[in-house]
């Protein structure tokens, strides 16, 4: 598997990334943040097809491009089963702070300890484990066999998730670092929405500062 970055910007830079499997170039994309045409542009460049995009939680720079990708590809996108609200109320996924009004009603939701895996291939396959905090439907995307995951915005290199925001919560997220994330073997690299690829290691170092 071959994980591809691409930070995206409607005002907020996000990293979106392409969880790519070499040999049939199919794979996912996780958290379609913005700029849609740059995302299938990359799409078609590369001759990747993507079958599911994947939403960490349903802030607006995270869902950003979701729509558009949605219709152009015709591929399903999938979130927490606490995310409907976020998705669905420009409030809560904060699209209505920056003049817009974002709104998604075709998700297919996710629960705790559920899989998802490529049609071609079974065996690729993402974890979701839930993180409340930075949002209630906030998730990881964990790769056991590859020794990585997918966090959004719960955790971050040297740095955790904000708790202001509707639905967050800074004890549920303290809670969820230390008893899921950090469930995790020290050596996973963690791949968030906004700074560079960190490793449980480093964090569990970090985390004394934030609380």
């Amino acid at each position: 598997m071959q994980i591809h970055t691409f930070p995206v910007s409607d005002g907020i830079e996000t990293n979106a990334y392409f969880y790519i499997d070499e040999t049939s170039h199919h794979g996912f994309l996780i958290d379609p943040a913005a700029e849609p045409e740059k995302l299938l542009q990359i799409i078609k460049d590369n001759n990747w097809i993507i079958e599911k995009m994947l939403i960490t939680h349903g802030h607006f720079d995270h869902i950003g491009a979701v729509e558009t990708l949605h219709k152009q590809l015709n591929i399903p996108y999938f979130i927490h089963e606490n995310g409907k609200e976020y998705l669905t109320n420009s409030a809560f996924n904060l699209s209505s702070y920056f003049g817009d009004s974002i709104s998604l009603n075709q998700a297919e939701f996710l629960k705790e300890n559920d899989f998802v895996s490529l049609e071609t291939d079974p065996h690729v396959k993402l974890k979701v484990i839930h993180t409340p905090g930075h949002t209630q439907d906030s998730v990881l995307f964990y790769d056991e066999q590859n020794a990585l995951a997918f966090v959004g915005d719960t955790i971050f290199k040297a740095s955790i998730g904000r708790t202001d925001f509707p639905g967050g919560n800074s004890q549920q997220l303290k809670n969820s670092i230390e008893t899921k994330v950090f469930n995790l073997p020290d050596e996973t690299i963690l791949y968030s929405g906004h700074s560079d690829p960190t490793t449980i290691m480093a964090e569990k170092k970090n985390f004394k500062f934030f609380f």
